[in-house]
């Protein structure tokens, strides 16, 4: 049975106890029913008792059906569905065509007793009563054939559920599967207890985050989502996520030369007779073969082999509870650490490109966890306000999140002067604007604003930006034209940035990038 399962990113290592009452001498134990495909490399054998292992082998099991139970079950019932549905489909069938019969003898019975009432020959009675009987037989068939349309439904909708579990379980891989053989000498009779370990794919898990502000501190709830189709069931056990990620060995790469040389013009092919052109493709082909003198082959392929990182450069997570994990694919989720920082709060916004807000919060990882990527859920007290993405976080290490938009603080960019003078004769025409941001804060406390704009900034002779004015003065600007200021806003106030500047452009020249 399972006992221990240890997942990685990508992979998990699967450990098995069992015991076995053997004599004294040599033996060979067989553990069968494993996952088709393991890594061989990866088998590992331990124990307790009075024996020593000798070897250890992987070998191929040939099913004729799938010897997981569960998959079995599914299979079953689901060829009985089908038989089920065949069998009402056939006696749908025969209704059908029980219809289309009475249907034909009502018309032609309706013919002969039309010429026999017009000759007299019957008694109209008799006539309505057969038609009556007709009409009896037609309407229970339609009511039968309704019947059997409804059931029909109800067992293909159950037949469906049954396939796309089936398909959860990856029944479309073949029955085959793998055993380990141990060869063991015993010393004397008793029990021996197995631990066998193996490494399988189609295995792995990712983690995922709450972030909740409450105030200056960030809560962080961090998820391991686990999600594996080996093809065997993972019962309540000693489950372990582990962040080792097993890689590739390869060599270093190196670096060929770098070279820089002029353009050449290529030569005028020569004109050339029968018999170079005969002849002439011989030497190339002698210089190409091996061993015929020409340039060195190329070196021999890598091989890669299989590593895992293991001790310092990883860590181990065991859930506080046990987790079973079915051959789903379907994600299980376990709690990994819930962790609290400090966190220094303000708002970050960029009028010219939005009015929005943007809360921001500067967090130091003041925890012993490495936090691996993943997608995080973000909550302002107990409401959800949207998602993030959280890249690698590692101990001592300061980030910016961004903890999506705040409608209280109000933002508000708006042109408040713009004039263009004609160029007089030998001088420049020159065009003034001058913007507005209103930063408003509603919200309940003071709150500290990173306004980031910019100015125009020239790349030519012929465009001079000249009287650029900032109020009140920011905190940064870049020569690139960036400017930022960092406000602190009270509570129910407005705080107000005034850009202003001039633009002079040289007569015949036409001004490009110009912005309203």
């Amino acid at each position: 049975m399972i006992v221990a399962v240890t997942v990685y990113p990508g992979q998990a290592r699967i450990t098995r106890r069992g015991t076995v009452s053997l004599p004294a001498g040599e033996h060979r134990v067989l553990v069968g029913g494993l996952p088709q495909y393991i890594h061989a490399d990866s088998v590992r054998v331990a124990g307790r008792g009075p024996a020593s292992v000798l070897g250890v082998g992987v070998l191929a099991q040939r099913n004729p059906q799938t010897p997981d139970a569960a998959l079995g079950e599914l299979e079953d019932r689901r060829d009985a569905l089908q038989a089920d549905l065949d069998e009402l489909a056939d006696r749908h069938n025969v209704l059908s065509a029980r219809v289309e019969l009475i249907t034909t003898l009502a018309r032609r019975a309706g013919g002969t007793f039309a010429q026999a009432l017009a000759k007299n020959e019957t008694d109209p009675g008799r006539v309505a009563q057969v038609g009556d009987a007709l009409a009896d037989q037609l309407t229970d068939v339609h009511t039968r054939r309704r019947e059997l349309t409804t059931a029909m439904r109800t067992v293909q909708d159950e037949l469906s559920e049954v396939q796309r579990r089936i398909a959860d379980r990856q029944g479309h891989q073949p029955p085959d599967r793998t055993a380990i053989e141990v060869e063991l000498a015993v010393s004397e009779p008793g029990e021996v207890e197995l631990d066998v370990s193996y490494l399988v794919d189609s295995a792995t898990w990712e983690s995922r985050y709450d972030l909740r502000l409450v105030g200056s501190t960030l809560a962080l709830t961090w998820y391991g989502l686990v999600t594996q189709h080996s093809g065997e069931d993972w019962p309540e056990c000693d489950l372990r996520l582990s962040t080792a990620r097993p890689a590739t060995s390869v060599d270093v790469p190196e670096l060929a030369p770098w070279f820089l040389d002029v353009e050449r013009p290529m030569p005028k092919p020569m004109a050339r007779s029968s018999a170079d052109m005969a002849y002439g493709a011989a030497p190339m082909m002698a210089a190409a073969a091996p061993g015929g003198g020409g340039a060195a082959l190329a070196a021999p392929l890598v091989q890669a082999v299989a590593t895992v990182e293991h001790g310092e450069a990883a860590a181990v997570y065991r859930p506080s509870r046990p987790v079973a994990v079915p051959t789903d694919g379907i994600a299980h989720r376990t709690t990994v650490a819930t962790i609290e920082f400090s966190a220094e709060v303000d708002y970050v916004t960029v009028p010219l490109v939005g009015p929005e807000a943007y809360l921001r919060a500067t967090v130091t990882n003041t925890s012993e966890h490495t936090l691996r990527p993943g997608q995080a859920s973000i909550f302002h007290d107990a409401e959800f306000v949207g998602t993030t993405t959280l890249a690698m976080w590692a101990p001592s290490e300061e980030v910016e999140l961004t903890l999506g938009i705040d409608d209280r603080l109000r933002i508000e960019r708006e042109l408040v002067k713009r004039s263009t003078t004609k160029a007089v004769l030998g001088g420049s025409r020159r065009q003034e604007s001058a913007y507005r941001i209103k930063v408003g804060n509603f919200g309940p406390r003071a709150a500290k604003v990173t306004v980031v704009d910019q100015v125009p900034v020239s790349r030519s002779e012929s465009v001079q930006v000249r009287d650029v004015s900032l109020r009140p003065q920011p905190a940064e600007q870049t020569d690139l034209g960036e400017v930022t200021w960092k406000l602190d806003v009270p509570q129910g106030q407005t705080t107000e940035i005034t850009i202003s500047f001039r633009v002079d452009v040289a007569k015949g020249s036409t001004l490009f990038g110009g912005r309203d």
